[in-house]
Order: C-alpha cells, then structure tokens, then sequence
C-alpha cells in the first residue's frame, strides 16, 4: 500500500525556512511532480527585509504552482504578467523554452503577517517542453469545490472525483487541497498510476499507520487507499502519469542534459529576458561544481 515515506528536510531561504519533500534521492518525482516546497507556517515580522524576496530568475521544461494558505505574494514574469496571489488562489506558469519571474512581498511588507503555501513543479512532456511560455491565475472561487461527509475538496489541476478544473494541463495529473474534519474517511483516487498525500496540518490514518505534517506518503500502485482522521487536518493529494526521466538542475527540468547546458548558457547570455518592471537585479547563474538548490 505505502511505498514510501518522504519527511520534509527544512531549508533556510534567507529569513524563513522551507520544508523541502521533492525531489528527493529515493523518489525524485510522482507523476509529473518534481519539485514540492512547503513554506512555513511562519509569522513574518515587520518590515520584511528586501532580502526576503525572490529575485528574478529563470525556467525551462516545467509549470510551477503557487498556492497559498496565508499571506501573499507578488508575481511579476517575463511576458509582463503582475499579480498577487491570496490564500486559496493559484498562480500557474508554464515555462516551456524559457521564463524569468520574481516573487516578493511587496504587499506584506510594512505589515507583515503568517506565511503559509505549497510551491510545486510539474514536469512537461517530452513534446511540450519547448512551447511558449504562459501564465494563467485563477481566483479562489473559480476552484472547482467538492463537499463530503466531513471533507471539503478543492480542485487546484486535473480530473478528479468527477471534477475537473478549468486550468490547462499538459499531461494527466491531479492536484488537490483537501480540508478534513475528526472522523473523515477520504478514499484516494485509483485512476492515476503515482499517487501521494502530503500532510500539511494534522495527522492522517492508513491502514492503522499515523503520518504526520510535513510528510508525504506515496502509495504504491495499483492498491485502494482511504484516509482517515481523527482532529482536523489539511491534505494536499497529487499525482499523475510519469512523463519520463527528467535532469533537474537549479531551476531547470529537462530530458537531456544538453537542454540544461543550453540553458545555462541562455541565462548567462541574457537571453532570457527578465521580468518586466522588475529588471534592475538577478540571481547571476550559479558556480558549479556544486549542484545549486532550486528556487520557487
């Protein structure tokens, strides 16, 4: 039934930390998911240092996904697009041959405030990875909702639980946000070859086993499994069909190592522009030998 289990590896990114689940060295990917970050919960106390943001840097072969719990974050990219994202929304760009983008907290700044989200990657198919880039955000209302006997489900991407969100995906996936209440029992959807549950609050029960936030379980195939609770819990489930080995390097997905050095070079190059109103200052491509981590 469990195939394995990935516990968050906590990661400081220069004022609050990460916990950082995927790729991980004995399961790099599930479905097309390569890449899942938790960010806190944290509080962030005013003024937030410039030191906090993200700074502009590239993509290729690969669709992030924001998603927040609480606070907010500003989006700028490549191809002109500007938007804060709030709890509930999803901020979904595709890279395809090339992006640049930057997150910052223009808008929690002088405030502050908690800090809670999930920052993932999808990887794209062979046939999809050069495409043009695009950006597409939808309004937490505009989610997809399934109600259940102690469950509320949103449909962040994907088909599942016969729904089925209005983003573009380029290869089979779901992505979940599940809020379960005491005494929840959740079966996990069959339909898909990889599948995971990623325990952001709470504790689950399978199979008479507790897991705990910030680990994620992957399932084994072709087996039915039902979560349970027994308090409150919130539970991002994911997953898909694989789309194949993938090089990861930096902020970089790919099938071959060649795109990736190809890549390195474009950012070096300066030939991938960078975002637009947001182009004083970059990440500089980093010195190997040692393999950087990956930005969101």
């Amino acid at each position: 039934m469990i195939d394995i289990v990935i516990n968050a590896r906590r990661h400081d990114l220069g004022g609050f930390e990460v916990g950082r689940v995927l790729p991980y060295a004995k399961r790099r990917m599930v479905g097309p998911f390569i890449f899942f970050d938790h960010m806190g919960p944290v509080d962030l106390v005013p003024p937030l240092a410039a030191n906090m943001d993200v700074r502009p840097h590239p993509h290729i072969g690969l669709s992030t996904i924001t998603y927040l719990f609480a606070g907010e974050i500003v989006h700028r990219d490549s191809l002109g697009c500007h938007q804060v994202i709030r709890p509930g929304d999803v901020n979904w760009m595709t890279a395809g041959r090339g992006i640049s983008h930057s997150e910052r907290f223009d808008s929690m700044r002088a405030h502050g405030g908690r800090l809670e989200g999930i920052q993932a990657w999808v990887a794209l198919p062979d046939e999809r990875q050069e495409i043009e880039p695009a950006f597409v955000h939808m309004d937490a209302a505009e989610l997809p909702s399934i109600d259940m006997p102690a469950a509320q489900l949103r449909v962040i991407a994907g088909s599942v639980f016969g729904r089925t969100s209005s983003l573009q995906v380029s290869s089979p996936l779901f992505y979940v946000h599940a809020s379960l209440a005491a005494g929840a029992q959740l079966a996990v959807p069959d339909n898909y070859s990889e599948r995971a549950a990623y325990v952001v609050a709470g504790d689950i029960e399978i199979a008479g086993q507790r897991y705990g936030q910030g680990q994620m379980i992957v399932f084994a195939r072709e087996t039915a499994v039902t979560l349970q609770t027994h308090a409150q819990a919130t539970v991002m489930l994911l997953g898909g069909e694989s789309v194949g080995e993938r090089q990861i390097w930096w902020n970089f997905v790919a099938a071959t190592r060649e795109r990736i050095e190809q890549a390195k070079a474009d950012w070096r190059a300066g030939r991938i522009p960078l975002p637009v109103g947001d182009d004083r200052e970059f990440i500089p491509l980093p010195q190997e030998p040692k393999a950087p981590e990956p930005l969101s």
